[in-house]
């Protein structure tokens, strides 16, 4: 295709789209402020000192452009600083899940390289087992809420507020490439070692972009804008924590990080700091539910996203019951995260909140700027018709272009030109998604196809059941055969002939078949969770 381009003026700018370009927030909103639990707080002006100081002591550490500087840390002030000052000089952040194995912890950082690490006394122990491990690491920062920190025999260039203090608070943060990378972590599959995924300038700068616009623009997503008070219950260290933290900075709003999560310290902050907006996976917001501090908590208005995995109606009515504005968004890993949210519209908005419920935990309408349809096994489009089922694939500015130094598995992920989310879906003729099943949690019995979520739905609305996961699991005749885990309500009990005859209300409106009841229904005290909360059901499969 000809197309017409226009030679610039000589002087033009080609403004790059980078980092540095989302600290507008103390432009706006300057005397807001970011709050670390009881520790520290100041205002947007501070901020901006604080990460050109950041960056001073980087640079005087050694940190060149390219380099690599792993954080490990929970939610704080501090990695809030390193979101932009790491990035701001040309290096690589790497987020560190500091929640998986220390063997797996010790394989990120191999891989990814580090050069230098931003560490939490609470991660210590496990930074002198893998010193050894580690050549590419030169050096740590101390990353302490104490005044003495414990001592060490890694070669640590100084404690951070220490360092900061004396640094000077002016950096010329320089332009260069905004398809250079910024951010690097690593996503746990059902087998093999994470894999590294990683995302530009650019990517980030487009999506903080675009969910601003999301999260703001429309009534019927109500959820960050200017006058909000934001709290995580996302890990920094997963997806950016989902990428809100930039949103956040950009607009200058209040921003609260609570450290090391605990549930009654969360809804403590909530209630002192004036919180509006969250997000958390659901066993986040079901541990929230279910804390001490839950009865001496007015929740009504917060506004809640959630995802990373579908909430179950139950869930859903114990938030409608506290008041609370439950919406939901669909991502993953790969993608930034943010694909899809729901989107309300003035009709279903005007419904009472537990007659919305069943619109609330779709997955919601694909945002701006993303190419999302689905697919038959052989790559042929699906209809949208509500109905038919096939996976997601999706195209968008900020998708993850491959896996760090694994171009094999980078090309599986990308087959046809699509990105694959692994994710069975239906779309409806108003765009909407709902969310079948994973394509490796399905379970496939005598020819017939079962939803876990959709199974997980049903039981999760028995009155006594908290918490509930499905999986498939091996059968000589059937091929496999639905498996179910339930963990009671506080104080309740449960019985799981009653949970089957609960079920067979289901199967005589034709709902579900009669083979999709679990015939093996586990009662348990909790459930296996992944390293970001999400139930695991690989751990499952395998103690099955």
């Amino acid at each position: 295709m000809q197309t017409k381009i226009i030679k610039p003026a000589d002087n033009a700018h080609d403004f790059p789209l980078l980092i540095k370009s989302l600290l507008s927030g103390m432009r706006f909103q300057p005397d807001n402020e970011i709050v670390y639990s009881d520790v520290i707080r100041y205002d947007y002006r501070t901020l901006y000192k604080r990460i050109c100081k950041l960056a001073n002591v980087l640079t005087e550490a050694g940190v060149k452009a390219g380099d690599t500087v792993a954080v490990m840390d929970w939610d704080s002030h501090r990695y809030l600083e390193s979101y932009f000052a790491v990035p701001m000089i040309g290096a690589v952040l790497h987020h560190v899940n500091i929640r998986l194995s220390v063997d797996q912890i010790g394989y990120t950082m191999g891989h990814a390289e580090d050069n230098l690490v931003l560490l939490h006394d609470d991660f210590t122990v496990i930074a002198e087992q893998l010193a050894d491990q580690l050549p590419s690491v030169r050096g740590y920062i101390r990353l302490s809420d104490d005044q003495l920190p414990s001592p060490t025999n890694l070669n640590t260039v100084g404690e951070y507020e220490t360092l900061l203090a004396a640094a000077s608070d002016e950096y010329d943060f320089p332009d260069f490439d905004e398809n250079s990378i910024a951010t690097l972590f690593y996503t746990t599959g059902t087998t093999g070692n994470p894999k590294g995924v990683y995302f530009s300038h650019r990517q980030l700068v487009l999506h903080t972009l675009n969910g601003a616009s999301t999260l703001g623009s429309f009534d019927g997503q109500p959820l960050l804008r200017s006058d909000d008070v934001y709290m995580p219950m996302t890990p920094m260290f997963h997806v950016h924590a989902w990428g809100v933290p930039y949103i956040a900075t950009m607009l200058g709003v209040k921003q609260v990080y609570s450290g090391r999560y605990d549930p009654n310290k969360l809804l403590r902050l909530y209630r002192e700091e004036g919180v509006t907006f969250s997000h958390g996976v659901p066993t986040v917001l079901q541990m929230i539910l279910n804390c001490d501090e839950t009865e001496a908590t007015d929740m009504s208005g917060w506004k809640l996203l959630t995802g990373g995995s579908a909430a179950t109606p139950a869930l859903a009515q114990q938030m409608v019951d506290q008041g609370i504005l439950l919406f939901t968004a669909y991502g993953m890993s790969e993608t930034c995260p943010l694909v899809s949210a729901i989107f309300l519209k003035p009709s279903e908005r005007e419904l009472e909140l537990s007659d919305q419920i069943p619109l609330r935990i779709k997955a919601g309408v694909p945002i701006g700027l993303v190419d999302l349809k689905i697919v038959d096994p052989e790559g042929n489009d699906v209809a949208h018709d509500g109905d038919a089922v096939g996976e997601i694939v999706v195209r968008s500015p900020w998708l993850t272009q491959g896996y760090y130094k694994e171009e094999a598995k980078g090309e599986e992920l990308w087959e046809n030109g699509w990105l694959h989310t692994g994710d069975v879906a239906s779309i409806d003729k108003d765009y909407v998604i709902q969310i079948k099943d994973r394509i490796k949690d399905v379970i496939k019995t005598g020819g017939e196809w079962i939803s876990s979520l959709e199974l997980e739905n049903l039981i999760s609305q028995y009155p006594a059941v908290s918490e509930v996961a499905v999986v498939g699991v091996p059968d000589e005749k059937w091929g496999e055969r639905p498996y179910a885990l339930v963990v009671p309500m506080a104080g309740e009990e449960l019985d799981s002939a009653a949970i089957q005859q609960h079920l067979q209300q289901y199967v005589e409106s034709g709902h579900i078949n009669k083979w999709a009841v679990p015939r093996d229904i586990k009662v348990v005290a909790d459930i296996p969770k992944t390293s970001v909360g999400k139930i695991n059901k690989k751990v499952i499969r395998t103690q099955v």
